[in-house]
């Protein structure tokens, strides 16, 4: 029951008080204390519809039914009656609102012939009475059916935030395993070459897939962590002013990496930096796994405008950067997309490969807030 229930079965009661006696004058009758009575309890049920709507149909529309048996003259009683209706239309899926209102119009006639038959009525009063009752419940139906319509579009809403969040937790979890098992797996190899000759190095080699897998498992635990508890503070993310941490890891197995420009581009919002900083670590990433020999990398990053502008470039083998069938490169293109941002990356003719992305620096300029998509691969 809210302040407004209370106000409308107030409004019906003042209403149906005042208006039957000149209602039924103007119908050449007298209202009598019973047919005030019979209005004032028809109104109340009104107060409860929120709660028991049929309870209210029932009720209401029962004593109206009365109060027409007996011979009253039609008046606000009908005002009761509609509203009623309207609460079981707005409240009641559609079929029962049909039977519910069938069912009444079935009985109006009845009453209304049987007073034809009695006292001389006229049957035109059985339209106005299916007036009073048809309209509310086409109203309360239509009604009904927005708030419907309404309450499926939140729900795919949330739905669809749902499969965006696991996306985009699914596309972090690549990134942080993929590149931290793409770095233990070249230390590994240099640990395994320079174990006899270099002892030094091997144990450099081994300090570092220590470090990276402590690193990784971290991230790791921390975003199984959130899918478990959306709610639970969050580590800071990795923006651009951690680019020379990631370079020195990759230096570390073995990829020579130039960093120009980081992290010298202010005023980046967190959803740009932290997109920036995934994809130059899929970039570097996919040099480590399939470069080759001998490749190097190079990292720009600067600012134009209102843009920031990203470049990945490696000396190693172009056609190997995205293996056939890889998402890495995907994902990438996503992630800038998003943000309103456009990703290219391809070969180079002088040899190499190159990522090129461009990132808008007011969030929302194209795409709204980052939603990365698919998970690479």
């Amino acid at each position: 029951m809210t302040p407004f229930d209370v106000l409308l079965a107030g409004v019906l009661v003042l209403t149906g008080v005042f208006g039957t006696g000149p209602a039924a004058a103007n119908q050449g009758m007298t209202a009598s204390p019973p047919a005030y009575l019979l209005v004032v309890l028809a109104a109340l049920p009104v107060l409860v519809w929120r709660i028991w709507p049929l309870w209210t149909f029932i009720a209401s529309t029962g004593l109206t039914l009365l109060y027409l048996t007996l011979g009253y003259a039609y008046g606000p009683i009908l005002l009761s009656a509609a509203a009623a209706v309207f609460a079981v239309a707005w409240s009641l899926p559609l079929r029962r609102t049909l039977a519910a209102v069938g069912a009444l119009l079935f009985a109006a006639g009845l009453v209304i012939g049987a007073g034809v038959l009695a006292d001389g009525r006229d049957w035109p009063e059985f339209i106005s009475v299916a007036a009073w009752l048809l309209i509310p419940s086409a109203i309360g139906v239509t009604f009904k059916a927005r708030r419907d319509a309404a309450t499926d579009v939140r729900a795919e809403q949330a739905r669809r935030a749902v499969s965006e969040e696991r996306l985009r937790l699914a596309q972090e979890v690549h990134d942080v395993a993929g590149h931290g098992f793409a770095v233990i797996a070249m230390q590994a190899g240099v640990a395994l070459r320079v174990l006899d000759r270099d002892p030094d190095g091997a144990r450099r080699a081994l300090e570092g897939i220590r470090a990276m897998s402590r690193e990784a498992l971290e991230g790791l635990r921390a975003e199984i962590e959130a899918m478990r508890q959306p709610e639970a503070p969050l580590r800071p993310a990795s923006g651009l002013a951690d680019l020379p941490a990631l370079a020195e890891r990759i230096r570390t197995s073995g990829l020579p990496v130039t960093l120009l420009g980081v992290p010298d581009v202010p005023d980046v919002p967190d959803e740009i930096d932290r997109a920036a900083y995934r994809i130059t670590q899929e970039s570097l990433t996919n040099v480590l796994r399939h470069g080759g020999a001998g490749a190097t990398a190079r990292v720009s990053v600067r600012r134009e405008g209102n843009t920031l502008h990203l470049e990945v470039t490696n000396t190693g083998r172009a056609a190997d950067a995205s293996v056939p069938g890889g998402r890495g490169i995907d994902g990438m293109r996503t992630r800038a997309e998003a943000l309103g941002g456009t990703l290219d990356a391809g070969p180079l003719a002088e040899g190499g490969f190159a990522v090129r992305a461009r990132l808008p620096l007011s969030v929302g300029a194209g795409g709204g807030p980052a939603t990365p998509g698919a998970p690479a691969s």
